[in-house]
Parts: structure tokens; C-alpha cells; sequence
């Protein structure tokens, strides 16, 4: 197999994925691609089996070397200029992005419908790359009928990520002030005034938040016929912080419908990792490669893509497990694992 472009490859989320998917799969080539020569050759080197190279995501050609060729093209970066993605289209080859955000992909989305043939395109640009998406849907599998999902998310402030990941959150945030809901089946837009919102953390805490325009919020509602989803979004001191160790992550989710006899059922459940979104965001991109490449399950056909409809929510789970991720009833009080 040709080797995995990783476009910021020695970036955080580009580094924790290829880490993974040398874990998973040791013969895997990748190439790291960054601005950085020095700081890809060192990410690449810890590897093995993979190449460095720089990387100028202005240039049609990425500033990559003449008669390269690769398996798949990975935006671990905001690929701006979507010269990753014609790159990838041009090829047939996959490609997968976690930086446009819901106020960004129709460039992606055209591109896609107007070369419909040419490669199967992974939007992940969910929160965390998709994994908090599937962590609902493993937590609803027990559901015959989902009428509400609530996802609140609490993002530490010093765990926003590096450089680029700064300049995603303030680019997205700008770019709209509205919140998206669907609300009794109806996908709704809330004025800034609207979207404000609370997160109870799982200590306790409660963190002012704001339901935000986010891909999972269609992903939950399509994925599960729910009538009503929202997504809250905090920024602050996370629990791990407040116990006065690193910052961690909290993902809480709530359900609520009916099981198989139809008598009404509700679950609360928290996904935390003590080290932060870091790993769930490598994650989500390590199992979304994994599947396009067709090293678990088929090959999925040229098109659309998005987590849900390609990567089992029950294998997610496990490997969220190997990452150092848990699953908490939110009815545990003062939970110590993070």
C-alpha cells in the first residue's frame, strides 16, 4: 500500500493519529507533512517507517515533490485553500478533513457532488473528530426509540490544542454567533441570546456554555431519528485542573426514549479522558483512515462521508477504551478518574 499524506502530520492531532495507526497497523507507510522539516523528520523518525516532507498548503501542488503518489490525504490542519482535496480527488484517492466545521463544508460538499466518482471524502470535522458522535450512538444502542440527545461538551482552555487548533475555535466562533438545534424535527438556528446554556460536570461544576453550530448535531439526529438534539459547548477549567492535576475532557451525554417494550428510559453517561481532547481527536482521525483505506470493513464507495455512517459506534467504544477513555453514569458523585 502506498503511504498515508498526513498534512500537518507533526502537528498534535496529525501526530497522535499517525502514533495510532502505527500502533494498529506496523507496516503502514505514512508521510508527515508539515512547514517544519525539522519537527516532521523528528515525528517521522519515532515512527518508522515513515517520510517527512514540507508542505505549503497555497500551492496547487502542495509544494510536495513531482510523481509522489499516496492511499489516502489526511487534513489534520484546516485545509484553507482545499488544494489536499483536489490533490486527493485528482488521484482517487480518500481523503478525510476535522477542521471546517459546520459553517465550512459546503466548498467540501460541492467538490464532492461535482466529482462524485472520484474519491470518498470523510467530513470529521465534529468535535473531537467525530468520537464524541459515536460515543452517543454506542450509549443509545439500547434504545428501540431515541425522542432527545443532549451532548455537553467541557473543553479546558489550556487544551485547545496548538497554533492551528487556536485559529479553528476563533475562526468558527466568528464566523457565527447562532447555535443549531433540532427541535421537534425541525433543524433550528437560536440567536446568540437563545444558545446560552449551562454543563454540569461530573464533580459537579456547573459551566456556562452555548449550544454551538456543529456537524453533530445532524450526524445524532439523522443517525437516530431523535426529534430533539442539542450540543452545549464550555469553555473553562476542566475537572482534572480542578483537582490540580492537567486538564482533562468531559463529554456528557444524555438520552432519552423508550426500550423495546416501549416503557419510557433514560440514560446519562459521561465520556471523560484525563489527558484531554488530544487522544479522542487523534482517535476519531485514526479510526476514520483506518476505515477509508479498507484495513477494517470494505473500502467505502466514492461520495459523502461523514463517522457515523462509516465506523461501528460498539468498535469506537473499544478503542476508545485502549486509549485511556471511560464511560461514567452520570449518577457516580464526585468522580475521581479525571
Amino acid at each position: 500500500m502506498e503511504s498515508v499524506l498526513i498534512l500537518g502530520g507533526s502537528g498534535q492531532a496529525g501526530a497522535g493519529t499517525a502514533a495510532l495507526l502505527r500502533r494498529w497497523h506496523p507496516t503502514l507507510p505514512l508521510t508527515i507533512a508539515g512547514r517544519n522539516i525539522d519537527r516532521a523528520r523528528r515525528v517521522a523518525d519515532e515512527l518508522g517507517h515513515a517520510t517527512a516532507v514540507t508542505v505549503d498548503l497555497t500551492r496547487g501542488d502542495l509544494g510536495l515533490p513531482a510523481g509522489g503518489s499516496h492511499s489516502a490525504v489526511v487534513a489534520a490542519i484546516w485545509d484553507d485553500h482545499l488544494h489536499g482535496l483536489r490533490h486527493a480527488q485528482q488521484r482517487g484517492v480518500p481523503y478525510l478533513s476535522i477542521s471546517s466545521g459546520l459553517v465550512d463544508i459546503a466548498p467540501e460538499v460541492v467538490a464532492g457532488a461535482q466529482q462524485p466518482s472520484a474519491s470518498p471524502i470523510l467530513l470529521a470535522s465534529h468535535f473531537c473528530a467525530g468520537t464524541g458522535v459515536l460515543a452517543a450512538l454506542h450509549v443509545a444502542r439500547g434504545f428501540d426509540r431515541v425522542d432527545s440527545i443532549g451532548i455537553g461538551a467541557v473543553l479546558d482552555e489550556l487544551d485547545a490544542g496548538g497554533p492551528a487548533g487556536l485559529a479553528d475555535l476563533e475562526r468558527l466562533f466568528t464566523a457565527s454567533s447562532a447555535g443549531l438545534r433540532r427541535l421537534d424535527g425541525v433543524f433550528t438556528w437560536l440567536a446568540a441570546s437563545d444558545s446560552q446554556a449551562e454543563v454540569r460536570a461530573l464533580d459537579g461544576a456547573v459551566l456556562p456554555a452555548q449550544s454551538v453550530p456543529i456537524l453533530d448535531v445532524p450526524s445524532l439526529a439523522h443517525a437516530t431519528g431523535a426529534p430533539d438534539v442539542r450540543f452545549d459547548y464550555a469553555i473553562g477549567e476542566s475537572a482534572g485542573r480542578r483537582r490540580g492535576g492537567k486538564p482533562s475532557i468531559e463529554i456528557r451525554i444524555d438520552v432519552e426514549g423508550v426500550d423495546a417494550a416501549g416503557a419510557p428510559l433514560r440514560t446519562s453517561r459521561y465520556l471523560v479522558h484525563p489527558d484531554g481532547q488530544r487522544p479522542l481527536t487523534a482517535l476519531g482521525v485514526a479510526l476514520g483512515v483506518e476505515r477509508l483505506l479498507g484495513l477494517r470493513g470494505e473500502a467505502p464507495a466514492p461520495g459523502i462521508h461523514t463517522p457515523e455512517s462509516l465506523i461501528d459506534p460498539a468498535y469506537a467504544a473499544s478503542r476508545l477504551s485502549e486509549v485511556g477513555a471511560s464511560f461514567v453514569d452520570a449518577s457516580i458523585p464526585e468522580y475521581r478518574g479525571v
